[in-house]
């Protein structure tokens, strides 16, 4: 660690102290160097004038990523050096890694910035030419980094590709950092195992996977998810709080879907509105155990967050559960009766019926984020931050064509609810309509996340990984498996 703060630190070597900043960054041992992050990237920010000047696509390219990347505001303009005098990027001469550089800055742009959707679109096409003129090693890197771009892929997916490249590649640091990426590997697997026992523990006692035997039972893959949005090894008992929740939206989804009558759902939801579980009388055993269970977990979930934070968040925690029932009740009242809504009334239901803002409030009181009522006030009314997240893991979601694993319940989608309305559009002209959606709130999102904005670094991270993730959990083979997600976990216990 002292080597590597050492070269971080080192003066007139602010390019290769960024790539530095790049690599821990991919290996996912950046929580270990954040003070001399910020110190770099103040640094370097403050001779942003310079890169304007500067010919070098591939330097130019790593400065804006990482610069959006710790939400500092960079123009668009930065890439004028490269472009011809009718505003067309000139790329042909440059060299694969200054390509795949832009690629990876591209994916940080926002609404109205076409030099970089055109930036997007030329270098992946000129790397995509070039892959059958390489070699079979260069060929992988190229292929790794049009499939995962850095912004928009969790670091641990691609940390195997680059602890290689990272000996051969550096010289004096490389070894440093090849050791710091095998030992973070070996403690976070310890930490991770100790911190699923104890989840695991929890989810048994708890009861309702065996009293209800058709819902998701899956701690694994809930525990998991909060790995990606809590990355820092200091997070223990924030990731195993959060993991109850999202078993609990799990839960009750699977309830909505493959269990209650309207009837029934209505009054679970009435009783989650009042926050009353005298209001569940009327309903079955199963239904009461969920609500008491909810009602709990959220209680001492609230608690803990008061004893560490100062104050307590069961107001709002509770507003989250409220907007996610009413939502699935929606849902089901659609499906029962046969209705198929409006694309847009969908997906503004399916945003909250997805879980994000349940997940996102609960994580934003569980770091200490709503610490006073003035902060706690904004996720009162699903913001941006929350909505855009959401948004896309609901289009992600309804891409997919293979049925999450064991449900039989009808969970609906946007693409059948767009060929409604647009009856003269192919299913790939829908599917188009949608990876375009999912790239454009990706742009509100990159606006979103900069600064200067009211939440934490923390916050903002753990909103981003969220959608990192997304294509982990949704991103079906022709097995119906998730390669993806099957990789992340390998590597997480083996």
């Amino acid at each position: 660690m002292e080597k590597v703060k050492h070269e971080l630190m080192a003066k007139n070597v602010g390019r290769e102290s960024l790539i530095i900043v790049d690599v821990v960054q991919r290996l996912g041992i950046d929580y270990a160097f954040k003070e001399e992050i910020v110190q770099v990237l103040q640094r370097e920010y403050m001779a942003m004038d310079k890169l304007a000047k500067i010919k070098d696509l591939y330097f130019v390219s790593l400065c804006f990523r990482l610069f959006r990347q710790h939400h500092y505001y960079v123009s668009a303009d930065t890439f004028d050096n490269f472009v011809n005098i009718k505003r067309k990027l000139e790329l042909m001469g440059e060299s694969n890694e200054a390509l795949m550089s832009l690629f990876e800055a591209s994916q940080l742009r926002m609404e109205g910035e076409d030099v970089l959707d055109e930036a997007e679109f030329f270098s992946r096409q000129l790397l995509e030419e070039r892959l059958k003129f390489l070699d079979h090693d260069q060929a992988i890197t190229i292929r790794n980094t049009l499939a995962h771009p850095h912004h928009k892929s969790f670091a641990r997916i691609t940390e195997k590709h680059l602890i290689t490249n990272v000996i051969n590649g550096k010289a004096g640091y490389a070894k440093a950092l090849q050791e710091l990426a095998v030992l973070d590997i070996a403690v976070r697997r310890t930490m991770h195992e100790k911190e699923l026992c104890a989840f695991s523990r929890w989810w048994n006692d708890l009861g309702l996977a065996q009293e209800l035997k058709l819902v998701r039972d899956q701690p694994l893959k809930w525990y998991m998810s909060t790995t990606a949005l809590l990355t820092d090894p200091s997070f223990y008992e924030e990731r195993i709080e959060l993991a109850k929740s999202i078993s609990l939206i799990y839960i009750i989804d699977d309830i909505f879907d493959l269990y209650g009558t309207i009837s029934e759902l209505t009054l679970f939801t009435e009783a989650v509105n009042r926050w009353d579980i005298e209001a569940t009388e009327q309903l079955p055993d199963y239904m009461q155990k969920c609500f008491s269970s909810l009602h709990k977990i959220t209680t001492e979930i609230g608690y803990k967050i008061y004893k560490k934070h100062g104050l307590d968040p069961i107001a709002y925690l509770k507003i989250a559960w409220t907007k996610l029932c009413n939502a699935f009740l929606e849902e089901s009242k659609w499906f029962a009766s046969g209705h198929l809504p409006k694309a847009e009334e969908y997906l503004n239901n399916g945003i909250i019926s997805s879980g994000v803002h349940v997940v996102l409030v609960h994580l934003f009181f569980l770091i200490g984020d709503g610490s006073t009522k003035e902060k706690a006030e904004l996720m009162i009314s699903n913001p941006s931050i929350l909505s855009y997240p959401a948004a896309i893991l609901r289009l992600w979601d309804d891409l997919g064509s293979a049925k999450d694993e064991n449900q039989k319940g009808h969970d609906g989608s946007y693409i059948a609810c767009y060929m409604k309305e647009h009856q003269e559009a192919s299913v790939e002209t829908a599917r188009k309509h949608v990876q375009n959606m999912i790239s454009d709130t990706w742009k509100c999102l990159n606006k979103e996340s900069l600064s200067p904005n009211p939440y934490s670094k923390t916050f903002i991270n753990g909103c981003l990984n969220l959608v990192r993730m997304v294509p982990l959990m949704y991103s079906y083979d022709d097995n119906q498996s998730l390669p993806l997600l099957e990789e992340y976990i390998k590597g997480m216990f083996k």
